[in-house]
């Protein structure tokens, strides 16, 4: 499929990268995503690692978006095939975890501060 058959979205990211023939790289499958908001926070993930990201709606989703509003059937995620590896490794990361970790190093640093004042 030809790059005009994906959407773009509605901020544009990262150039989509070139072969050494100066032909778009061909987009590759990364995954589904169920939920509108879900599918804004991996592409915004994404885009701030510079991976450009393309998404098709599958099941005629384009129309069920223009009637309801949203696509219920879900969004299908494409990235560069050379960088395939690299948007999976980023969203396999657990940032929970590394939220809630930096969350209790700042709390204990308030506390430190608060000690400090007194």
């Amino acid at each position: 499929m030809a790059l005009k058959d994906y959407h773009i979205g509605r901020e544009r990211g990262p150039a989509w990268p070139l072969d050494d023939s100066g032909e778009a790289v061909e987009p590759v499958f990364l995954e589904h995503v169920s939920g509108r908001l879900e599918t804004d926070m991996e592409i915004n993930l994404l885009r701030a690692y510079d991976i450009p990201v393309l998404y098709r709606l599958p099941n005629n989703g384009e129309l069920a978006e223009v009637v309801m509003g949203f696509a219920p059937t879900g969004t299908d995620l494409y990235v560069p095939a050379t960088m395939v590896d690299d948007a999976r490794n980023i969203l396999s990361t657990d940032l929970s975890a590394q939220a809630e970790e930096g969350y209790e190093e700042l709390s204990e640093g308030e506390d430190n501060n608060e000690e400090v004042q007194r």
